[in-house]
């Protein structure tokens, strides 16, 4: 995983340069720990401290909020900046149906009008989109059928990095 994000973090570099005009939204909760690691390895190989990082709490935007049997839990929002006229690059764990972007592109819009948003996104699931999103940045791309569901699990939180595919329960 490593690997993957440092590759991850040379694109961004080389589209972005020193990050003046961009800033990095992590989704929550679960972009949250790759969004962190991109700033951190961001940090180290440019030596900035100007690089601006949110975590967007997208519950309330979710097309799925009041259908869902265990209700949403709401994430605090740190996001102590404005996104006016800045490139925003959104990043998540797992892009599958494009439901989460979606909803994640209209909280965005409470914190300024963007001047553009771009969507680095860990594993793509790519044959199974219900909305027309695509990502600018991939870490990997995984063919799973709808039965089956895509995880990352994070050394932060789990004890290690592994991406494993398990049959769907249909609950998340």
């Amino acid at each position: 995983m490593s690997l993957v994000i440092n590759r991850l973090c040379r694109e961004l570099i080389e589209n972005h340069h020193y990050f003046e005009e961009t800033v990095l939204v992590g989704v929550q909760p679960r972009g949250t720990f790759l969004s962190e690691r991109i700033s951190r390895k961001i940090n180290s190989i440019l030596n900035i401290s100007s690089l601006q990082l949110g975590m967007l709490d997208i519950s309330f935007y979710r097309d799925d909020f009041r259908r869902r049997e265990n209700p949403i839990e709401p994430q605090s929002i740190d996001m102590n900046f404005s996104i006016e006229s800045k490139n925003v690059v959104l990043i998540d764990d797992v892009l599958y149906t494009g439901r989460s972007v979606r909803a994640a592109i209209d909280a965005l819009m409470a914190f300024g009008r963007p001047k553009k948003i771009e969507l680095l996104i860990l594993i793509d699931r790519r044959f199974s989109r219900h909305l027309p999103i695509q990502p600018n940045y991939v870490g990997s791309t995984i063919d799973v059928i709808d039965s089956e569901k895509v995880v990352v699990e994070w050394k932060e939180k789990h004890g290690k990095d592994q991406v494993i595919m398990k049959k769907n329960n249909y609950e998340s």
